[in-house]
């Protein structure tokens, strides 16, 4: 019997889908899990797999290899979506179609398939990453795009039908849709549809509320070297535990927290609420240790790419030629950036209390005050005047 590999997450949607697949595809289906740091129920996943005779149910813990190879290199860039958003959902779907394809291949299945709807930008980056290491040769299934369920209530009729069990939650009104991995979370739909709505504290799950954090401030030192994170007040880390002990403690401050209506790929504008807690004190630390580790011209040529390459991780061109070629020019001088920043986390606020680097880029000597002999002020009388005959030049 033909094979097709789906991203399955146990809950009723993928449940819905396998069973479509398996009724309009007569395939078998190959259940399969990418552990990232959700929130998941192994047992559950297995037990509903099962309910529905799938034969080959594979759970992969991938959170190591999504943080070093995914997360790291594109906070290395400083990769900021329209401003506010650290692009956490985007960075996940390439590593998770990049495994499908692998498995498809090993199991010599002729087709992967998503859970993704029709309207969001997960079916992009999904896609893209299956057709990059699946070369054409691998069908894709997007049943959100073919099949005749139009509304929840179909999906819970299809559901009863075939005797899928159905949460409480998802027998009325449909359920905020909520994304998560080591990195971020997600929440979306519902009232948050309109912008005109405050979101309710309710939704919140790895965050406090500002005004509810402790009191105390909360120190915290992070170690840099060749660009990435290494230590946590001097306990070295692999960076899926980095990562979730920063969580932890930005959580608890209640820092991280993002509202953003975004342009999504495909056109359409929509609300999403968004919870990176060690990623955002990850982010403000990164830019910390650069600025005293690398030079002018290369500070500004990142961020001048900056944009481009947060637009490409958010559109699903995380293989692409083009986001590579950027990657190369934001990791030309990583060597350089190794050292120490301390911050201060409170009520919300990450603030940066000290930097220390070996590193030779930050001269106390040429920025002091008291020290002017070796600053040539005849240079400057010149570079001003230059500059000065530029303002009328287009």
């Amino acid at each position: 019997m033909k094979k097709i590999v789906l991203a399955y997450s146990g809950g009723l949607d993928t449940s819905i889908i396998l069973k479509w697949l398996q009724e309009n595809y007569n395939a078998e289906i190959i259940a399969y899990t990418s552990d990232i740091g959700q929130v998941m129920n192994k047992n559950k996943i297995i037990r509903n797999a099962k309910n529905l005779g799938v034969k080959k149910i594979i759970i992969e813990n991938l959170k190591n290899t999504f943080v070093k190879e995914y997360v790291f290199p594109m906070l290395r860039a400083h990769a900021v979506y329209e401003g506010i958003y650290l692009l956490g959902t985007s960075i996940a779907r390439p590593l998770i179609a990049k495994r499908q394809i692998a498995i498809a291949k090993k199991y010599n299945a002729f087709a992967v398939s998503h859970g993704a709807t029709g309207k969001g930008n997960d079916q992009i980056r999904f896609e893209l990453g299956y057709a990059y290491f699946g070369k054409n040769k691998i069908k894709i299934i997007a049943p959100w795009r073919e099949w005749n369920l139009q509304s929840r209530t179909d999906l819970i009729n299809y559901a009863k039908k075939n005797n899928i069990p159905i949460p409480k939650d998802k027998k009325g009104a449909p359920p905020f849709s909520v994304d998560d991995n080591i990195f971020h979370t997600s929440t979306e739909g519902k009232i948050l549809e309109n912008p005109k709505n405050s979101p309710p504290e309710f939704i919140f799950q790895r965050t406090v509320a500002p005004e509810k954090a402790p009191n105390k401030k909360t120190k915290v030192r992070i170690s840099f070297k060749n660009s990435d994170p290494i230590s946590i007040n001097g306990k070295k880390l692999s960076p899926e535990k980095l990562l979730n002990k920063l969580n932890i403690l930005a959580g608890k401050n209640g820092i991280g927290r993002v509202d953003l209506v975004e342009n999504r790929f495909i056109g359409i504008k929509s609300r999403g609420i968004y919870e990176t807690p060690g990623g955002t004190i990850l982010y403000l630390a990164h830019r910390a240790i650069e600025s005293v580790t690398l030079d002018k011209d290369t500070v500004h040529a990142k961020e001048k790419i900056m944009p481009e390459y947060a637009k490409l991780v958010y559109n699903g061109y995380w293989y692409s030629k083009k986001r590579i070629n950027l990657q190369k020019i934001v990791d030309k001088k990583r060597k350089l950036v190794s050292g120490d920043v301390i911050l201060s986390l409170y009520k919300g606020n990450v603030t940066i209390l000290s930097r220390r680097t070996k590193n030779k880029a930050y001269s106390m000597k040429k920025v002091s005050f008291e020290e002017n002999k070796s600053f040539n002020k005849s240079k400057v009388e010149k570079f001003i005047k230059f500059h000065s005959k530029q303002l009328n030049k287009s």
